[in-house]
């Protein structure tokens, strides 16, 4: 079976994953989607995703984080976004599986959206709703796998947003898993809103339970959005 989100964890299962990710940008795209210079800034993020298996089909998911960074205007720390919600399996086989996430994130005080100012939104509950399918197949004597996840989300206190999210992952040795992942989205927001386009390349090395994952992740098209790029580093658990 691939590790990704559309496959339920088995009943009485779970899954832990620390990361850190920190992103510098100091250019932008404007809203006609050229680049521009922007003040520079720095996020860096810290957290906490875990994974439970309810039952054979209902997954319960949630993430904390803590969160800093500084631009010319503001500098912040403390608590980032908090995740909950649950995920069904509306389809699962050993090759394939759908699934549907349904959860609430509530604002913490740093970027809560990439084209936010730190802080703005702080305190709101947003609510998620989120599509989720994937299909795994041999390749080559190689075990990999995609994935495409649709994502609508309510916010109370920023822009409506649209998410899609896809992935590649392909494993050429048991203890190897190799990703592409790709973050689209767009806000809601007048008179252009922000819309933006990242792509990660990861490598993770198995350890038995435990697994280790470095990447990096930049934007690479987008409206109103700053070019982000940085590492993103990971230690997975499996319980």
């Amino acid at each position: 079976m691939a590790w990704a989100g559309a496959w339920p964890m088995k009943d009485g299962e779970g899954l832990a994953i620390l990361k850190y990710e920190g992103q510098k940008a100091d250019r932008g795209y404007d809203p006609d989607g050229a680049e521009a210079p922007i003040a520079p800034r720095h996020d860096e993020t810290l957290s906490i995703y875990g994974e439970y298996g309810l039952t054979d089909r209902l997954t319960l998911q949630t993430k904390v984080a803590l969160t800093r960074g500084h631009d010319n205007f503001v500098d912040y720390e403390g608590r980032g976004p908090i995740e909950l919600g649950v995920r069904y399996a509306l389809l699962h086989t050993d090759r394939s599986a759908v699934s549907f996430y349904l959860g609430a994130n509530k604002d913490g005080v740093g970027r809560n959206a990439g084209y936010a100012a730190p802080g703005q939104g702080q305190g709101d509950l947003d609510l998620e709703a989120r599509l989720l399918a994937g299909t795994s197949r041999q390749w080559r004597g190689a075990q990999g796998f995609a994935e495409l996840q649709i994502a609508r989300l309510k916010r109370s206190g920023l822009a409506d947003e649209t998410r899609i999210d896809a992935t590649l992952g392909l494993r050429p040795t048991p203890r190897w898993l190799l990703m592409v992942q790709t973050y689209a989205g767009k806000a809601e927001s007048e008179p252009v809103g922000s819309r933006w386009r990242k792509r990660e390349v990861s490598a993770t090395r198995d350890l038995g339970a435990w697994s280790l994952q470095a990447g990096w992740r930049q934007t690479v098209s987008g409206r109103e959005t700053p070019i982000d790029h940085g590492p993103v580093l990971a230690v997975w658990r499996r319980f």
